[in-house]
């Protein structure tokens, strides 16, 4: 397997997640109880990393555009397992083309989990391109609540992606040349 990196979720992160839920929740296809707590979360801990400060996200200021300048962040919460997929849902990938996508596994100890607990590890699983998804392989992933999302993602295996090791050199390379 191979190492990646994590930053690990803080209380403080939690409550300033939940004082936001209401502000950014989108009526869309509805995959679990914790789906917009997990993108807030995913958003945070890409701060966290990219920064060194989990506090200079954009959540609430970015509804319908990129998380971040060039980058989309893809949060879920799973038992994090290599198995798992980048997933971009196929109308999502037809309206934005951002250059970078950042996969996010928020650890938690179940599938059917409904909350996310301080000192949980939030997986910084790895990268890709716009292309890459573009040319990747879609299916139904469905949704933690039925068998069928109602949609088609474009996926990529975690152990697939790009490592994080490589992610800043090329996303500074991508602004500097843009």
């Amino acid at each position: 397997m191979k190492n990646y990196e994590y930053i690990v979720i803080t209380q403080e992160m939690i409550d300033e997640a939940n004082k936001l839920i209401d502000k950014v929740k989108v009526n869309r296809t509805i995959a679990s109880k914790i789906d917009t707590l997990t993108g807030i979360l995913g958003e945070f801990a890409f701060a966290q990393y990219m920064y060194n400060d989990w506090k200079k996200n954009r959540v609430g200021e970015n509804k319908g555009d990129v998380n971040f300048k060039d980058i989309e962040i893809k949060a879920s919460a799973f038992p994090f397992s290599e198995s798992l997929n980048l997933l971009v849902r196929e109308d999502y990938a037809k309206k934005r083309k951002p250059p970078f996508y950042v996969q996010i596994i928020i650890d938690v100890n179940s599938n059917k989990a409904d909350k996310i607990e301080k000192d949980t590890k939030a997986y910084i699983a790895g990268w890709a391109t716009a292309k890459e998804i573009d040319s990747a392989p879609k299916k139904d992933f469905g949704s933690k609540l039925s068998d069928s999302g109602g949609y088609k993602c474009f996926y990529i295996q975690i152990k697939n992606l790009h490592e994080m090791n490589t992610f800043k050199k090329d996303y500074y390379n991508n602004v500097k040349s843009n």
